[in-house]
């Protein structure tokens, strides 16, 4: 599975198919665990998606389709009761429950939608995410943990003020390349470990994102940290000077260097 891992670091982000690198991320905190059932139920998501959404060639109609297959027919929906629970942000275990954090339905949502050939991603908002359906031509914004339901340009405007402070402008909202979205969803079950004080399962953790993502400046600095509280020392500072090989931030490089020059003095 460690070398699913590596595979996942190395292939184009292009190339990455949500659900399967969920699949795989999950896999590695339940190693004996027979994937082909898993596999089978994204394979009849797909089946009825294609079903119902035959005729489906708008943005709205595309997303209409997926509500009623994803949320109606199979109960993907929020777990709105339990939402630290870190089954939420593992897709084996969303698929088991039907139930998960907006990040890990996102997954599922834009995974099936793809699988048709239909325009999806991930979309980046402060403190939640979002699926928005279609590119150009009339995109259709929803929100998956709420089952589907529509977000228009005022509630994703207050949903952006809410989180950011007022005056924040709309167009800060992104898709969110596929690496961005699977570091996403490791850093809620990071985070939850060590609010939890499970320091050494949020260091593991933020290896699986630097080896999945090792472009990604913020999980090195957080693996570092982690390698400190455990006293390694040595671990540290190779996790700094990779972080310092792929970041051009000059502020971000100064603190760098400041945390290397302390740890060598």
């Amino acid at each position: 599975m460690h070398e699913e891992l590596n595979r996942l670091g190395l292939i184009d982000d292009e190339e990455m198919d949500l659900d399967d690198a969920a699949l795989t991320l999950a896999l590695l905190d339940h190693p004996d665990t027979d994937i082909a059932p898993y596999h089978d139920l994204l394979d009849e998501l797909e089946l009825q998606l294609d079903l119902v959404g035959a005729d489906a060639g708008t943005p709205a109609e595309r997303a209409d389709a997926l509500a009623a297959v994803l949320a109606g027919e199979f109960g993907f929906a929020g777990d709105a009761e339990t939402y630290d629970d870190p089954a939420n942000a593992d897709l084996i275990r969303v698929l088991d429950r039907r139930r998960g954090l907006p990040v890990s339905l996102s997954i599922l949502w834009v995974a099936m939608a793809r699988r048709l050939g239909w325009r999806a991603d991930v979309l980046d908002v402060p403190g939640h995410v979002l699926v928005v359906v279609g590119a150009e031509a009339a995109p259709v914004i929803v929100d998956p943990f709420a089952g589907g339901v529509r977000v228009g340009a005022e509630q994703l405007a207050a949903l952006v003020e809410a989180s950011a402070g007022a005056g924040r402008a709309v167009a800060h909202v992104a898709a969110m390349p596929n690496r961005a979205v699977l570091v996403r969803l490791l850093q809620n079950q990071a985070s939850r470990a060590e609010q939890a004080g499970k320091g050494r399962r949020a260091l593991e953790l933020y290896i699986r994102m630097t080896t999945m993502a090792p472009a990604y400046p913020h999980a090195w600095w957080e693996r570092a940290r982690l390698e400190l509280v455990d006293d390694q020392i040595a671990a540290a500072r190779a996790s700094l000077g990779a972080m310092l090989e792929i970041t051009r931030d000059p502020d971000l490089r100064r603190r760098v260097i400041t945390m290397l020059d302390a740890l060598t003095s």
